[in-house]
């Protein structure tokens, strides 16, 4: 049975002051994980895109999709890697790189579910990242617009917050746990003293107050990146399926922000 469900995003596992992996956190996420967890990771791009950059002196030029392909195809080897060096040498590591199309087909999404089931069983820990090397974004687009027209339900994938929500759904998991560089949910993000420490009660009452909050989520830690916005709207699916959801720092213990010692905010409608 999968109970958790956690996300880190690619700022987070790096230290930015040395440009470079932040092989604590990595050390910190690896000794915490085992089997029952499905850890979804971003960071493929950014550690592509600094390994590049380490080795040739400059940055990649050319479209922004093809960089970005580029940057991610180098960097995921390097991302698998480190978490390997870092999880219990008693249980398997297996990466699963995902697409949006995945989870517009009932096939896939259950060939998905029995391969992180089966994971479990088998004392495997799966890491999860959205398949940005070969994703196109054109024809994403459009596969989602036919979708629209025919009036069938869908998901884009364009976060890995979103990923790791849709994750969560299918298999059932009790906390969905989203780790970024703040610490949880703010009224005012230049306010560090206005952190949301709870969003609870009914699913009706949570989706409400989700709504009033993301008014006050501007901004994002990168170029590219949704910031707590795009969190709040992605795990309105969880509430209303009764997942937990916790987001929190990832300078924190994942065992303290779980048991609530450290700051977060938690999100659970009943």
């Amino acid at each position: 049975m999968i109970e958790i469900v956690g996300k880190i995003g690619s700022m987070a596992l790096i230290d930015e002051k040395h440009r470079d992996i932040d092989y604590n956190k990595f050390a910190m996420i690896g000794h915490w994980l085992r089997p029952g967890t499905v850890w979804v990771t971003s960071g493929a791009v950014e550690i592509g895109r600094l390994d590049y950059i380490r080795r040739h002196g400059c940055e990649l030029v050319g479209s922004g999709e093809e960089i970005k392909a580029d940057y991610s195809s180098q960097g995921q080897a390097i991302l698998m890697e480190t978490y390997r060096r870092f999880i219990d040498a008693r249980y398997s590591v297996r990466q699963v790189l995902v697409e949006h199309d995945h989870f517009n087909n009932e096939v896939s999404r259950a060939h998905i579910l029995s391969l992180l089931s089966r994971a479990t069983e088998q004392c495997a820990i799966p890491i999860i990242n959205y398949n940005d090397a070969v994703a196109v974004e054109e024809l994403r687009k459009m596969e989602i617009s036919a979708l629209e027209e025919a009036g069938k339900s869908h998901v884009e994938l364009v976060d890995n917050d979103e990923t790791a929500a849709q994750i969560a759904l299918l298999t059932g998991a009790k906390t969905l746990l989203i780790l970024t560089k703040l610490d949880g949910v703010y009224r005012d993000i230049n306010d560090p003293s206005s952190l949301i420490t709870e969003i609870t009660g009914s699913k009706e009452e949570v989706l409400n107050k989700i709504e009033e909050y993301k008014n006050g989520c501007r901004g994002a830690s990168r170029k590219g990146a949704n910031g707590a916005f795009a969190k709040l709207e992605y795990i309105k699916p969880c509430v209303k399926a009764g997942v937990e959801v916790i987001i929190a720092g990832a300078r924190h213990d994942i065992k303290n922000v779980l048991s609530g010692e450290s700051p977060r905010t938690y999100i659970k409608g009943v």
